[in-house]
């Protein structure tokens, strides 16, 4: 088959959907390779590096998308702001598009693509099952992006986080808070006791207490729901008597924490509200909140999507697309996931993909004209409106 790797158009998006280490996998199985040129040049991967690598620079998007079998992407298909077009409209129809989609928030992608007869895999529907372990994208992102935040707050916050015995006297350590112990949370508490803090961390699901545990923070206490996730490691969407429970036992810690890294999510969803303006409120002057579910709702009720505020002299950061801040290494990881795909869906020797197969099924979106993935035909049918 032809792969193509495009150069990515999304608005700050730096990634490259597979670096030039990985070109090999792909042509020792028999394919072809073609790159955009500059594809990935903000992720520090020259064109001569593809070359080397066995892969052919084509000039521009036109060109590439106009002969491929496949389609590989960091980001769902744009609108390219220089020709009015979505990216859609140049692949040709029966094509196989794979990478990031974020079906519940374009409604108008999954038409296009439906109508089209292409057949898209969603990195984001990788089920999380042992043998997908090394397909799966978001917890390849959510490990940089935990890590991310933790330096996005230490460069805010006006104390040093380690504990230090100067001269000048004693420092003590800063104080964090992690709020969603899933990947993203435990590389927050690493980086945080790696930087030497003093850490804390909450979630729902007792079964993270002793990983937390195991990275040195003190897990925070309280009565927790038996059925916390779902079968496939999703935090599951609470009753509103625990929130509460949980906005309290968070509340009566944020008066003492200098820094709250936020990452809980549920999803398909909106997510959970878990600090509320008045506990913004009885925070210290000078902490800072980095929210890194700001793109699903926030978990901090005054969090402006990639915006950073300062309310009750509280630092309040929305980041959006941590991943793409640190690119050589998030396409180096993110690369690793899709060729792993690509591999397994194209084992066949006929090429056939095989929908019976659990790993295919669940990361297919749309094939033969048709929506197969029944949470996008949910958010088709209620307007794409999931809270």
């Amino acid at each position: 088959m032809k792969i193509g790797i495009p150069k990515e158009i999304a608005t700050g998006e730096t990634r490259v959907a597979v670096v030039p280490a990985m070109i090999n996998v792909l042509t020792k199985m028999g394919h072809e390779v073609f790159v955009q040129a500059g594809a990935g040049e903000l992720s520090s991967f020259s064109d001569d590096q593809y070359i080397e690598s066995g892969a052919k620079i084509v000039k521009n998007a036109n060109e590439l998308f106009s002969q491929l079998d496949v389609l590989l992407k960091v980001q769902p298909p744009q609108v390219n702001p220089a020709t009015g077009k979505n990216e859609i409209e140049l692949i040709r129809d029966g094509v196989t598009l794979i990478g990031f989609q974020a079906p519940l928030a374009s409604q108008q992608n999954i038409n296009l693509l439906k109508n089209k007869k292409i057949t898209t895999f969603a990195m984001e529907f990788i089920p999380r099952i042992t043998r997908a372990q090394s397909m799966d994208a978001l917890s390849s992102m959510a490990t940089i992006a935990g890590y991310k935040a933790v330096l996005m707050a230490a460069d805010h916050l006006g104390k040093m986080f380690p504990l230090l015995m100067t001269a000048a006297g004693t420092i003590p350590p800063a104080n964090v808070l992690i709020l969603g112990a899933g990947v993203a949370g435990l590389q927050a508490i690493a980086t945080a006791k790696r930087l030497g803090a003093r850490v804390e961390a909450f979630d729902p699901r007792p079964a993270v207490k002793e990983q937390v545990q195991s990275l040195g923070a003190q897990f925070v206490e309280m009565e927790l729901p038996k059925d916390a996730e779902t079968a496939g490691g999703y935090a599951k969407e609470l009753p509103e008597d625990f929130l509460r429970r949980e906005q309290e036992a968070i509340g009566s810690r944020l008066p003492k924490i200098d820094v709250v890294i936020t990452t809980a999510q549920i999803f398909g969803k909106k997510a959970p509200l878990l600090i509320t303006e008045n506990m913004v409120k009885s925070m210290k002057p000078g902490s800072v909140i980095v929210d890194l579910a700001a793109e699903q709702g926030g978990n901090c009720e005054l969090t402006k999507v990639g915006q950073a505020i300062e309310k009750y002299g509280v630092y309040i950061m929305g980041p959006v697309n941590l991943p793409a801040q640190i690119p050589i290494h998030a396409s180096q990881m993110y690369s690793k996931n899709i060729t792993n795909l690509v591999k397994h869906l194209y084992s066949a020797k006929d090429g056939v993909l095989d929908f019976n197969d659990e790993i295919t099924k669940g990361a297919c979106m749309t094939h033969g004209g048709e929506i197969t993935n029944e949470l996008v035909k949910n958010s088709m049918q209620t307007g794409g409106k999931n809270e």
